[in-house]
């Protein structure tokens, strides 16, 4: 299947903006890596590592990607297991958060975001702005599901008057559709195609399509499913190897890559620039421009 513009695809429910990844990469179809950075200060696995020493290992893992041939990567609080809930992160989290997203920018000109698990929308918007990222991820912006956390509401009313009051509306957001580790029965008797347009209509700029949890890929039919009800851009955002982001990227537009391309093959691996090379050299046959 090849990936319709948004001029091909029927009017959205929400009014035509601007696509974010184009203006974020500068190209309609991107690799994005993921920096699982080791434990933060205020977390359960934290052993009191200097900052200095955190914003070294970002860098590296972010030069890697890079290097490689990604367009751009995304900075995640990964080893704060388990995650706390919307609203219960500390100032800690939100500053070392920034600090490193900061200096991954100085340090690699590279295009960054941020997320901040679990969900945790503003303190990631917080984060992004003052560390001058482009975009946060937040798994769950409309409706609800019951994760790992226990039951998680939409974000999206609250983030984007926060975003609006701090003046960080340039952070574009890139919300999942259905959220890997947990279940949808909260809206079970809703769509797929409804619930991309939720997601759309509370104002996302960039739509995920994931599988189960970190490392399951997501299925062809249902990155399909949320390209087709929708205007905005589609990234996969797990899972993606370079034995299936040729079958995978024809449908969407980019996608976000980590456990594949670790030295163990898991996300608490460090990055490896040759398996990211490998990836994005199957993805340019797949029609990405690389940077």
């Amino acid at each position: 299947m090849v990936r319709a513009t948004g001029s091909e695809r029927a009017l959205g429910v929400f009014p035509p903006k601007p696509n974010a990844v184009e203006e974020l990469f500068g190209t309609p179809k991107v690799v994005i890596g993921a920096v699982h950075l080791p434990p933060l200060p205020g977390s359960p696995h934290y052993e009191g590592v200097p900052l200095d020493e955190i914003c070294t290992f970002a860098i590296e893992e972010a030069r890697a990607y890079l290097d490689g041939g990604a367009h751009g990567v995304i900075v995640e609080n990964h080893w704060d297991i388990p995650f706390l809930k919307p609203g219960e992160h500390g100032y800690e989290t939100a500053a070392a958060m920034a600090v490193v997203t900061d200096r991954v920018r100085h340090a690699t000109a590279g295009r960054v975001g941020v997320s901040i698990l679990s969900n945790a929308a503003e303190c990631s918007i917080a984060s992004a702005w003052s560390g001058g990222a482009g975009f946060v991820r937040v798994n769950q912006w409309a409706n609800a599901y019951v994760a790992n956390e226990g039951i998680i509401e939409g974000q999206a009313a609250h983030a984007t008057r926060y975003r609006s009051r701090i003046g960080a509306n340039p952070v574009k957001i890139f919300a999942d559709v259905h959220v890997k580790h947990g279940a949808h029965a909260i809206v079970a008797d809703r769509t797929l195609a409804e619930q991309t347009e939720d997601a759309e209509f509370f104002g996302a700029d960039v739509l995920i399509a994931t599988g189960s949890r970190t490392g399951d890929a997501a299925a062809l039919d249902e990155v399909e499913g949320i390209a087709a009800h929708t205007t905005l851009p589609v990234v996969i955002g797990s899972g993606i190897s370079a034995g299936n982001v040729g079958e995978l990227l024809p449908a969407c537009d980019g996608v976000i890559v980590a456990s594949s391309v670790k030295d163990n093959g898991r996300w608490w691996g460090r990055v490896e620039a040759a398996k990211v090379r490998e990836l994005t050299a199957a993805a340019a046959k797949a029609g990405v421009v690389l940077p």
